[in-house]
């Protein structure tokens, strides 16, 4: 036999052989792909099933987080409601408490009645008649306590708002450098001034007799009762209830206040002028009413005396209290 009928032999063979061979195991390496491409649908469809159910899952705790954050500020407006409700009708004890003062409204009353005495009884010393003594008396003992508590109070306020921003500034720089909160709030203790100090050493006094954060801090706005104090509250509960960035929720807060500082030192400036000319207008009858009656006292004795002239000077006490109170209105700015 010749070697290329050898060659052409071999060559033959094994075509027929790799063709015996595919024959037999073609059904078995198709069956093993369409195997595969099933798992691998299979397995993209339960990726796809597992995506689906996490971004499900993530939705329906979005919605559960933002029901139970809507909750609670509907919860927190109510409370915000019922106090700003209770804050028109403040008892004594509440105002004490607001203006700083640890003394009980019993003892108020009392120095409020003693100082109402004294001042009737010096007034009659002076030859003013028995019914003007009284009325003066009844005015000193009622009218100036209830002034020097709104003057006390209104001071209290303005302080606090003064440093109540650096309060924030200290607690947001805390939060970054990730101390926890409660920390920042000592911190705040020991570096602001009163009455921010005070204020702060109360809600950490509450939180370790176990009053929650959130509500010692709403405790605060019954203290101060501004609208910074109001937030500050709300973003604390907020933050404690659900999380979020309390740190820029507060930085927004410290900016704003100071630029509500800002433009209300801009307003006493520009005001200061229509304040003197109200202080000076106000008090030119007081004055020459007193340099007449030191340097001729039989001149208005009339008006003390005489009935018509009572009536006079009730009439003029009237009109220059109404004066000096639409002055007041024009010259009162709130920010």
């Amino acid at each position: 036999m010749s070697p290329l009928a050898v060659l052409l032999f071999v060559v033959l063979s094994t075509i027929a052989v790799g063709g015996v061979t595919y024959a037999i195991l073609q059904p078995k390496i198709a069956n093993n792909k369409r195997v595969t491409e099933r798992k691998t649908v299979y397995s993209r469809d339960e990726a796809a099933r597992a995506r689906a159910g996490q971004v499900r899952d993530r939705l329906q705790e979005q919605a559960k987080r933002r029901k139970t954050l809507q909750n609670n500020l509907k919860d927190m407006e109510n409370r915000v409601r019922e106090r700003g409700f209770k804050g028109q009708k403040l008892s004594l004890e509440q105002t004490l408490k607001q203006c700083g003062l640890k003394i009980s409204a019993r003892s108020f009353r009392l120095v409020s009645a003693a100082a109402g005495f004294v001042t009737g009884f010096v007034v009659l010393l002076f030859g003013i008649p028995l019914l003007f003594a009284i009325g003066i008396g009844i005015v000193a003992g009622l009218g100036l306590p209830r002034v020097f508590l709104a003057r006390r109070k209104a001071a209290r306020i303005k302080a606090f708002s003064n440093h109540f921003p650096t309060a924030i500034d200290l607690i947001v720089r805390g939060v970054k450098a990730g101390l926890p909160l409660n920390d920042t709030l000592r911190t705040v203790v020991s570096d602001v001034p009163e009455p921010v100090a005070g204020e702060f050493r109360k809600i950490i006094e509450a939180q370790q007799v176990g009053v929650p954060l959130g509500e010692a801090c709403e405790r605060l706005y019954n203290q101060i009762p501004l609208p910074e104090t109001n937030f500050f509250a709300i973003v604390i509960t907020i933050q404690a209830q659900a999380g979020g960035n309390l740190s820029e929720a507060l930085g927004n807060l410290s900016r704003v206040l100071r630029d509500r500082r800002r433009m209300r030192q801009k307003i006493d400036a520009v005001s200061m002028e229509a304040k003197a000319s109200a202080t000076i207008i106000g008090a030119i009858p007081v004055c020459v009413a007193l340099m007449i009656h030191f340097t001729a006292p039989d001149y208005l004795s009339a008006l003390f005396h005489d009935a018509r002239g009572n009536i006079i000077l009730l009439g003029c006490g009237l009109w220059m209290a109404t004066g000096i109170l639409v002055m007041r209105r024009m010259i009162n700015f709130d920010v």
